[in-house]
């Protein structure tokens, strides 16, 4: 199971150090809205997929919560099937959805877990949400 703050799930975007911290930036900034993930890590860690209006809590590194999100959509596609408005919404910079599913493949492959255009994505669109609402005693 994923780590729990406050009764909530956690959301550590991409892998510790410098990839986390930069995607956090873009969340904080409201540049990123989306994120995907492969449904076969949640069968792995035996986690549910995300529901529409959960309240997820953003963790840097050391799983300290860095902001609040709230599910606005959750879809599973193919890697194939992910659409340019998606990999947009993810706010990385890509410039075209090949990019974006070039790019993902690679960082999968990077942590050992080589996808095809088969693969099933879990594609999570988010909105932060403020802090300062007594959620989580912030």
């Amino acid at each position: 199971m994923w780590p729990r703050i406050g009764g909530l799930r956690t959301l550590a975007l991409g892998t510790p150090g410098e990839l986390r911290a930069d995607l956090n930036r873009l969340v904080l900034a409201g540049v990123k809205t989306a994120t995907a993930g492969l449904l076969s890590e949640y069968a792995e860690e035996g986690e549910e997929l995300e529901r529409i209006g959960e309240r997820l809590a953003l963790v840097d590194d050391d799983d300290q919560l860095v902001g609040l999100v709230q599910v606005t959509a959750v879809d599973v596609v193919p890697l194939a099937d992910v659409d340019w408005d998606f990999a947009r919404s993810e706010g990385e910079g890509d410039r075209s959805v090949e990019d974006w599913r070039d790019g993902h493949a690679a960082y999968w492959a990077r942590l050992g877990t080589p996808v095809t255009d088969d693969t099933e994505i879990v594609c999570l669109r988010f909105r932060l949400l403020p802090t300062d609402d007594g959620v989580l005693g912030t």
